[in-house]
């Protein structure tokens, strides 16, 4: 569970770290991060703090995309998470330890 939750805060600093790099980038007409590697981010974990950030600093909030796409993948992962609580699973019935 701590390695979790270890996990979950790094993929979420990153994920508000690449938003802002990318808001800079814009303005500054520079190298930008690419749109899959910013949903890739928010589909690894870090949807919540994305979206947060997004809408704080005003960055692809006209942007589809990511404006409903974000929230998709954080409402999935919630559903994920719900059914893997609901129906926990053994993962020594499939790899035999």
């Amino acid at each position: 569970m701590k390695t979790l939750l270890i996990y979950l805060l790094a993929i979420n600093l990153i994920g508000i770290a690449l938003t802002i790099h990318d808001k800079r980038a814009a303005q500054r007409h520079r190298w930008r991060v690419p749109e899959a590697t910013l949903l890739w981010v928010s589909a690894l974990g870090g949807s919540v703090s994305m979206y947060a950030a997004m809408r704080l600093i005003h960055h692809k909030t006209q942007h589809r995309k990511f404006m409903w796409g974000i929230p998709a993948i954080f409402a999935a992962q919630v559903v994920l998470l719900i059914l893997v609580i609901q129906y926990p699973f053994s993962w020594d019935k499939i790899f035999h330890f």
